[in-house]
């Protein structure tokens, strides 16, 4: 993960230069060669040493899906989102069913299991994905930075980066105290991935439009931090922590499609391409797994939801504070905003 935020720096100069295509393929050939050494590996260093390597095809694929399926879409940006949205919960839905039932056969099958996915997927887009133009302008390595004079994008980007903490601690950490088997683990994720499934494209959307996007968001989060503390406080208790990991989806799937759609409206649109270059660096360095292991290993199992719980809560107090100057957000939909083609290319994940 930490060679996947540092990457998402360069990934938008890359793809902003070799077009969309190439940068997806590139991301995907790499994930397929690292993630079958990881298989191959003898020892739990190479493990870690080859996900480094996936971590780097991972920023190249993630930092260029959303903007190829908003190029590719021919419903509008707020419509490409909820696509985008929509494959994600899928995938994370069945992605922990998947590799419960491939890691109750042997540790290696979750990794070779990856390999063939993202073989497939790679022939899917070589084979159906038409060529997509390069953004007009190409991206630099200073955009990034220079998103930060925004404070709407920069109140949005460390909320994003707070309550990623959380839910990598969610994530991450959660598998430990709750000590089950693969395929429990799996079936426990796949009850979260789908609820977080169905609110990212069902319930979001309907929230916003009769609440507004920051008040829905400061909720969603809220009620986030508020789970994850009920996890620290009955951390040895497997009931509620199962009970608290699938309901945590309802919140992180409205937060996940809300703040994506924020970000393609937050900045001006002379800066799209900048924020979200910028955006998706910070969503991503998440110290999150690390902390909570580290916290959970020396201290005590139950600091580490209270942490996450923490920085989540403290997400929200960073959103509410720039509240005003993200109030523009609801009055337009994404694709009101003047983007055109060649700038969403360049834009990424937020």
């Amino acid at each position: 993960m930490a060679v996947t935020g540092v990457a998402m720096l360069v990934t938008g100069v890359i793809a902003s230069r070799i077009g969309p295509k190439p940068t997806l393929l590139g991301g995907l050939a790499i994930i397929v060669v690292f993630s079958a050494l990881a298989g191959h590996s003898d020892t739990i260093d190479q493990i870690v040493e080859f996900r480094a390597g996936w971590g780097l095809g991972n920023a190249l694929f993630i930092a260029t899906a959303l903007a190829t399926i908003v190029g590719a879409a021919s419903g509008g940006v707020a419509s490409a989102i909820i696509l985008y949205e929509a494959a994600l919960g899928i995938g994370i839905a069945t992605g922990p069913l998947v590799g419960g039932l491939l890691g109750g056969i042997s540790w290696r099958g979750p990794f070779f299991g990856v390999a063939a996915l993202m073989a497939i997927a790679f022939i899917a887009i070589a084979v159906f994905l038409p060529s997509l133009p390069k953004p007009a302008r190409a991206t630099s390595l200073a955009d990034p930075f220079r998103a930060l004079r925004h404070r709407s994008l920069l109140t949005v980007g460390i909320t994003a980066l707070l309550y990623n903490f959380g839910f990598f601690t969610l994530l991450a950490y959660t598998p430990f105290p709750l000590d089950m088997t693969a395929h429990q683990i799996g079936f426990i994720f796949f009850g979260w991935g789908l609820c977080l499934a169905v609110a990212s494209v069902f319930v979001a959307p309907r929230l916003r439009l009769r609440f507004g996007t920051i008040r829905v968001v400061a909720v969603a989060l809220t009620l986030f931090a508020l789970d994850l503390a009920v996890m620290g406080l009955f951390t040895d208790h497997k009931p509620v922590l199962v009970v608290c990991v699938v309901v945590a989806g309802i919140f992180l799937g409205i937060n996940n499609t809300l703040v994506t759609e924020t970000v393609m409206v937050a900045a001006p649109v002379e800066r799209g391409t900048a924020s979200a270059a910028y955006l998706r660096a910070v969503r991503r360095r998440r110290g999150g797994p690390w902390l909570a292991g580290k916290l959970g290993e020396t201290v005590s199992p139950h600091l580490s939801f209270y942490v996450g719980a923490g920085a989540t809560a403290v997400g929200v107090l960073v959103l509410l504070s720039g509240r005003r100057v993200l109030a523009h957000v609801d009055r337009h939909e994404p694709a009101e905003q003047g983007v055109d083609e060649a700038q969403v290319l360049s834009a990424a994940d937020a």
